[in-house]
């Protein structure tokens, strides 16, 4: 489809939604992880791109940014869709290429040059090896931006909490780059022992992290909502994962220069060192959400939101709960996406409503994307039950002038 035709559907999509337009759902696989089966995808539908390309264990949201899953990766695979009907659809990329300041707004495209984050749901029933994603600086050598991330654990999608709800997070305090090289060198012995070396936290729903590029985290096996920079560079540094799966080096230098792939000098150099032996780590990047507003201007408004990611210069997001049967009207000064969790009703012109299972390759009612404009002008939602809440997620591109700074607070060490 050529860019006449992709911004005649963008124009309409716009218009038809009063500045508001709904996303198609957005499945990606990993040849490494298990499904934690809690995306409310079918479970005839987990490997339905192949088992040769992994379960699905992630759904993205308002994504612009393609997926690195190797060769087999389709050409549009990470992309969010902006759904007109059952036969016309424009990827949210094209649209915001095509015309961003209708999308975003001049100013958010003139300092950022598009919608440069993107969120996800991460599902996996077994932990993740430790990993980091690269500064810009180091992911600069292969051509690719940085990759700042955070954490929030959504309870209504944490009913079950699988395997291992910890997550280990950097290096003990006194760990060596002696120690560390060492680990890496013995890749392939089974059991490189690097976990040995590190520290793990007791993962709590409700609650999040924040997690800066160079930083190596091991994800626990709760059910993740993961804000983060439109980037897709990692380098995992665990060579077997709970004693079941074995991860081909390839993994560790996916993101590396041929010629430092054996080059542990230049390993050690991707890692922010002394923020991974930081000693107050988890007071340092450990998140409480942030309640907007007193408990009595809230029961009036029939409505609550919190700042559940806050804090970083690429992206922030909040928790939005409207009470059983209110209507109410929600200004943001800025663009955003949404993912429905909770509920039903109406969302602008769109009716809104938490799926309890999806089909690959159906729509649903649950994502959107809103304009600056419409953002600006306040978007109207209902809560259509007279009992139950009406909650949804919101993820902001950088430059929301309300994202308050973070607050250090106490995590739970496991």
């Amino acid at each position: 489809m050529g860019d006449k035709q992709n911004l005649k559907l963008a124009q309409q999509a716009l218009e038809m939604g009063d500045g508001i337009v709904r996303l198609t759902p957005t499945w990606v696989p990993r040849s490494f992880c298990v499904p934690g089966r809690r995306l409310r995808l079918h479970p005839d539908d987990l490997y339905a791109l192949g088992g040769n390309r992994g379960g699905i264990d992630e759904r993205w949201f308002s994504s612009t940014t393609h997926a690195d899953n190797g060769p087999l990766t389709a050409p549009d695979e990470g992309l969010s869709y902006i759904y007109l009907d059952s036969k016309k659809k424009v990827t949210l990329k094209d649209a915001i290429g095509l015309m961003g300041d209708s999308w975003l707004g001049k100013s958010a495209m003139k300092k950022y040059g598009g919608w440069v984050m993107y969120s996800k749901f991460f599902d996996n029933m077994y932990p993740l090896p430790h990993h980091l994603h690269q500064s810009d600086e180091k992911a600069a050598d292969v051509g690719r931006v940085g990759k700042p991330e955070a954490y929030y654990y959504p309870p209504q999608y944490n009913f079950a909490l699988d395997t291992f709800p910890y997550t280990f997070f950097g290096f003990e305090p006194g760990t060596t780059k002696d120690q560390v090289v060492d680990c890496l060198k013995r890749w392939n012995e089974g059991d490189n022992g690097i976990l040995r070396l590190s520290k793990a936290y007791r993962l709590t729903p409700g609650t999040g992290w924040d997690v800066p590029p160079g930083i190596l985290h091991a994800p626990g096996t709760m059910c993740t909502y993961e804000p983060q920079r439109a980037s897709d560079v990692f380098s995992m540094w665990q060579s077997l994962i709970a004693d079941y799966y074995i991860v081909d080096r390839q993994f560790l230098v996916k993101d590396v220069p041929k010629d430092k792939w054996d080059d542990y000098d230049y390993m050690l150099s991707l890692l922010d060192w002394e923020g991974n032996i930081d000693p107050n780590f988890g007071e340092n990047h450990y998140c409480e959400p942030i309640p907007i507003g007193t408990a009595e201007a809230v029961a009036d408004a029939g409505y609550q939101e919190k700042w559940i990611v806050y804090g970083s210069e690429w992206f922030s997001a909040k928790e939005l709960t409207i009470q059983p049967g209110r209507t109410v009207v929600i200004h943001d000064p800025v663009a955003y996406g949404a993912i429905t969790l909770q509920g039903y009703g109406q969302f602008g012109k769109h009716r809104v409503s938490s799926p309890s299972l999806i089909r690959f390759g159906e729509m649903t009612e649950d994502e959107f994307f809103v304009s600056a404009d419409a953002a600006g002008r306040g978007v109207q939602i209902t809560n259509g039950s007279s009992c139950e809440p009406l909650v949804i997620l919101k993820h902001y591109n950088p430059g929301n002038p309300e994202m308050p700074k973070r607050k250090k607070a106490k995590a739970r060490r496991g």
